[in-house]
């Protein structure tokens, strides 16, 4: 009797044990963002989606005088815009230094990085004039800062270079491009990837479609994925998880041994995806059109921004 009992306590272990260690999953909550008074959508959108330390939400769009980055609050109702943002803002991250949320932001159309506090503040700009000029025409697309406070930028729409300057914004080294050892192709964005020590730099390598670790001196640690992407654009991190914009028509999940654990938001619709033009009219709840920035707010949920002239984005509840 006492045997059955202990295998049935056994059993009921390793059985709540599983339950426990289960992936989590993610479902679509329509409605996301409540855009600015006047507008039916909240504008062209071409950039990236970044939560603060409050959980309000940061969404890059072009195209609007009162700066290149709208705020909402954790209910999605517009607050504010962001003063001195660029309107070709492309890639940004939101990083905690010494207590407060801090803006780290690559600027497309001005081949420049600046630094800001969420009021517009400036604290930092690193011009085109700081970076080497023999490596060619500058298309900066993203950024991240490691945590000696280096800061490392990704030529994504240029030649592939990642760049890296010190905390004061002097120019350090250079690695990667199209050549040997990395053969980078649109190297759309990097991240500093939280889950590993030492840190790790995440390369969302596009033109190659796959998903790279790097050291932070650039030496290649391994390909995380490189089958059953559709052209990898951004990424966001929650504990062990990874969440990934495709902008050829989803958004994935992977856990930290680089297993996908999530597809969402599929649209295998010919003309729908690598577009900024699709129209409201032919959304679709549910269904993405070109994901291009993504994050996870404080709680695990995923928000995702499109490549989109009118402006969308998509939202995602962890269960």
């Amino acid at each position: 009797m006492f045997a059955s009992l202990r295998h049935a306590a056994c059993a009921l272990t390793f059985t709540l044990a599983s339950l426990s260690a289960a992936d989590p999953t993610w479902t679509f909550a329509p409605g996301p963002l409540t855009p600015p008074e006047g507008m039916q959508t909240i504008g062209n959108g071409h950039g990236e989606i970044r939560v603060d330390s409050k959980g309000n939400i940061y969404v890059s769009v072009e195209g609007q005088k009162e700066g290149g980055i709208q705020v909402y609050g954790p209910d999605g109702k517009f607050l504010r815009y962001v003063p001195n943002t660029p309107g070709s803002l492309h890639g940004f991250v939101i990083r905690q230094e010494g207590g407060e949320d801090i803006i780290y932001a690559a600027v497309l159309g001005q081949s420049k990085v600046i630094k800001l506090k969420t009021d517009g503040t400036m604290l930092l700009e690193i011009p085109k004039a700081s970076f080497p000029a023999d490596k060619g025409d500058l298309k900066l697309t993203g950024l991240d800062v490691a945590p000696n406070g280096d800061i490392y930028v990704v030529d994504g729409y240029g030649k592939d270079w990642i760049f890296v300057f010190d905390k004061e914004g002097t120019y350090k080294t250079v690695f990667g491009g199209r050549g040997e050892p990395l053969k980078l192709s649109n190297a759309h964005k990097i991240f500093i990837d939280p889950r590993f020590e030492p840190a790790r730099i995440f390369v969302c390598d596009r033109g190659n479609n796959r998903l790279l670790h790097l050291a932070l001196d650039g030496s290649l640690i391994g390909v995380i994925a490189d089958k059953d992407l559709r052209r990898p654009s951004s990424a966001s991190f929650h504990g062990d998880y990874v969440c990934i914009a495709e902008i050829a028509g989803r958004v994935s999940v992977f856990d930290k041994d680089g297993k996908q654990i999530a597809k969402l938001g599929t649209n295998d619709t010919q003309g729908q995806t690598n577009t900024p033009k699709v129209e409201p009219k032919d959304w679709k709840d549910d269904v993405v059109t070109s994901p291009h920035g993504i994050t996870f707010d404080l709680t695990g949920n995923i928000l995702e921004t499109e490549w989109n002239q009118f402006g969308r984005v998509l939202r995602w509840n962890r269960q």
